[in-house]
């Protein structure tokens, strides 16, 4: 068991230091895009599917309430969490469509519309981020493995370099809270680097 422990946070240290050398410019790039959109006046949508919907509901709860400083409240909406809305759409029009209805209801141009897909591969969000797009809207993947079908439909993609469910999630982690505090920093400090 002890072996099986290092093994794993190991693995953990090493897609942590691969996300380090391959992404810190795209990580760049998405607190810009975010910073930009909250600057004038644009919201967040994110969504995901098991573990990302709740990655994408932590998100949102950062930016509503607060990360690590005092300030006003940030426009983010988890569309993961309204269960009636969730099981009519899926009931009605499947559930390739939960995601796509609410941003078809809910984004405007200059929003971010926020997937987060471990596989990259989730129809249901690569179908709400056709839907942004199509209404003019940004759109930002947080992703693993090759980045799968939504990376090429993201205008920004940060796909974390691994095949294994659990080392893509614990990053996704870590990239939140390191975007949510640059957020807070760009938007609400004078000097930031």
């Amino acid at each position: 068991m002890v072996n099986e422990i290092s093994r794993q946070l190991k693995a953990h240290i090493e897609v942590v230091r691969s996300v380090e050398e391959q992404l810190t410019e795209a990580i760049t790039a998405s607190v810009v895009m975010l910073v930009d959109a909250l600057r004038n006046g644009k919201k967040i949508l994110l969504m995901g599917n098991g573990g990302s919907a709740a990655d994408a509901q932590h998100f949102a709860a950062e930016m509503v309430g607060r990360f690590l400083m005092e300030r006003k409240a940030l426009p983010a909406i988890a569309l993961t969490t309204d269960t009636s809305i969730l099981t009519a759409v899926g009931n009605d029009y499947g559930f390739d469509e939960i995601f796509k209805r609410q941003v078809e209801a809910l984004a405007e141009p200059g929003d971010v519309v926020f997937g987060i897909s471990t596989s990259g591969k989730s129809v249901n969000v690569k179908r709400a981020i056709e839907a942004g797009k199509n209404i003019g809207a940004k759109t930002l993947g947080l992703l693993g493995c090759d980045g799968g079908d939504i990376a090429s439909v993201v205008d920004l993609h940060l796909t974390v370099p691994s095949s294994e469910t659990p080392r893509i999630q614990e990053a996704h982690l870590v990239i939140i809270h390191i975007i949510c505090d640059l957020v807070e920093k760009g938007l609400f400090c004078l000097e930031s680097d």
